[in-house]
């Protein structure tokens, strides 16, 4: 009898010791997602701005608060989503002030500043994006005429762009001694990005481009080299895929391994 009540009492012990370090761990694995979230690039960087609110429970995390547009809700929730031990995420975020309709020219200038925020090879905070009936002007400055080409191929992969005017001059200044040329800020940038930035990154911008958008692809990244998998439709789409993601910023070298079906 007294050997039943030991080993009852055993097991209940054990099991409590159980149930303690495993909530301890949940605890530890939860305050980890949120603490990692906040201090990703895309946090302070891209979302420094919004107001944010990352809770986590067991992994399951929920998004609240108000962001200044759709693509950064999109952004917050790729980059949680990346995250070790997340196993879900509600996005219960809200765009602040009025969000543009859908097919209007507000809704086709917002979707064109996102499809050129993420790309280092062009600049989105020199570029002026206007638009009137599917057509966007493109307007500013680019340091040279490939930076200006890109512009306009980024621009017109657009959904809902028809034409691209683009009117950016080109700048002919030359870069004064002992200041950083384009190319070594953008180094400097890739080195401090970490992976699960890049990751949402990347999958953003593969949403933004119409040609990428419906691509079923995977993406996973380690040490800035991103693998692409998933599935491709042609060996353009695949190749097209590769060069808008070796443009994003943090990437270092991508490995497609997409299937062309």
């Amino acid at each position: 009898m007294k050997k039943t009540v030991y080993l009852l009492s055993l097991t209940v012990t054990l099991a409590s010791l159980f149930y303690i370090n495993g909530s301890l761990f949940a605890s530890e694995t939860d305050d980890r997602i949120e603490s990692s979230a906040k201090q990703s690039y895309v946090f302070k960087t891209y979302l420094k701005g919004d107001d944010i609110q990352i809770k986590s429970t067991d992994g399951a995390v929920a998004l609240t608060g108000t962001v200044s547009d759709e693509s950064n809700k999109s952004l917050a929730r790729e980059t949680v989503a990346s995250l070790p031990g997340v196993k879900s995420v509600d996005n219960k975020l809200e765009v602040k002030g009025e969000v543009p309709v859908a097919q209007t020219d507000q809704w086709l200038i917002a979707k064109v500043k996102s499809a050129l925020l993420f790309h280092r090879s062009v600049s989105a905070t020199e570029t002026e994006v206007l638009a009137k009936d599917g057509t966007v002007t493109l307007r500013g400055k680019a340091v040279s005429v490939a930076q200006k080409n890109l512009a306009t191929e980024y621009a017109r992969d657009v959904d809902g762009v028809k034409n691209v005017k683009n009117e950016m001059t080109v700048s002919t200044v030359a870069t004064k001694p002992g200041k950083k040329t384009v190319g070594e800020k953008v180094d400097a940038v890739t080195e401090s990005i970490d992976d699960v930035s890049i990751t949402a990154l990347v999958k953003t911008t593969l949403l933004f481009h119409r040609s990428t958008s419906a691509l079923n692809t995977t993406v996973e990244t380690k040490k800035g080299v991103v693998e692409l998998g998933g599935k491709a439709s042609s060996a353009a789409e695949k190749n097209l895929a590769t060069k808008l993601v070796s443009d994003v910023f943090g990437v270092k070298r991508v490995v497609n391994t997409m299937i062309v079906q």
